[in-house]
């Protein structure tokens, strides 16, 4: 049976919607992405699938899904926290069982790279309300993954792209690019969700470069951010006090009158090694 093959006859998605009384959940972060054009074009975005094996997170009703199915993905796990929309995933799993599985857990608490061999990717229209947590979780282990194509509230997405400088430039944009290759791919208008948000969309592509921070110096780069971000406008040798402050940033060769939006990733990334360095060494 051919990809194509394996998903004639499925009813229309508002169909499959109302059958099963799947609501969209403001709680859940929910707006269903119902347009197969859309949902085609997202799977396009993560480039060649042949052989990857790609993990959904918040399939819902199952519009990317569908899509992902359609592709030359090898398989697609599907882990949806919402039991009603589970029953549905389900249904479609039986469809085609051996490209399919279906994984009832919240992502905030599971390990998804336990869930599926690599090379693998994860592709996902991200419930709002967690978006930027998950992502920050998968930043931690990107080595893991060859990419990720996501869908975010478009202020979250250019947050993740911005440049320094830019009003958007902060904590998620440092962590984002600094361990990925970060592109704006698509921007959705509300009205392709159902049901319509009160903010665009856009699908962001991560690409994680080649050589990825381990677990210590990842953990000093959000201990750097996390301070100098959370008082933007204060001098870097205030917001940093409570990592090192001046003295880093003297030997890190950054004036400290500068502010943290100032900053280019090259120049997080020295500081991070630094505090690291010196977390490390015997008191």
């Amino acid at each position: 049976m051919t990809v194509s093959e394996g998903l004639k006859g499925l009813e229309p998605l508002r169909q499959t919607i109302a059958r099963h009384g799947l609501d969209a959940r403001k709680a859940l972060g929910q707006h269903f992405l119902l347009d197969p054009a859309i949902t085609a074009r997202i799977t396009s975005l993560a480039g060649d699938l042949a052989g990857q094996h790609i993990v959904e997170v918040g399939p819902g009703p199952g519009g990317l899904t569908r899509a992902l199915l359609d592709s030359d993905a090898a398989s697609i796990t599907a882990v949806e926290v919402d039991t009603r929309a589970v029953a549905i995933i389900t249904e479609l799993a039986a469809l085609m069982p051996d490209r399919l599985q279906v994984v009832e857990a919240d992502a905030m608490r599971r390990d998804l790279t336990t869930l599926c061999p690599a090379p693998r990717q994860i592709i996902a229209n991200l419930p709002y309300n967690v978006g930027t947590p998950l992502l920050v979780g998968w930043l931690r282990q990107a080595s893991a993954w060859s990419r990720l194509t996501l869908m975010f509230q478009q202020e979250v997405a250019e947050r993740i792209c911005a440049a320094p400088g830019s009003d958007h430039y902060g904590r998620l944009g440092v962590l984002a690019q600094w361990t990925c290759r970060c592109g704006m791919l698509m921007h959705i208008p509300p009205g392709a969700f159902s049901p319509p948000p009160k903010v665009h969309s856009a699908v962001v592509g991560l690409i994680p470069h080649a050589q990825q921070p381990d677990a210590t110096l990842f953990r000093a780069m959000e201990q750097i951010t996390a301070a100098a971000f959370g008082q933007r406008r204060k001098m870097l040798r205030g917001a940093l006090k409570s990592v090192g402050g001046e003295a880093l940033l003297t030997e890190a060769g950054i004036d400290g009158s500068r502010r943290a939006e100032t900053l280019d990733i090259a120049e997080f990334d020295r500081l991070a090694r630094l505090h690291a360095r010196r977390t490390a060494a015997p008191a």
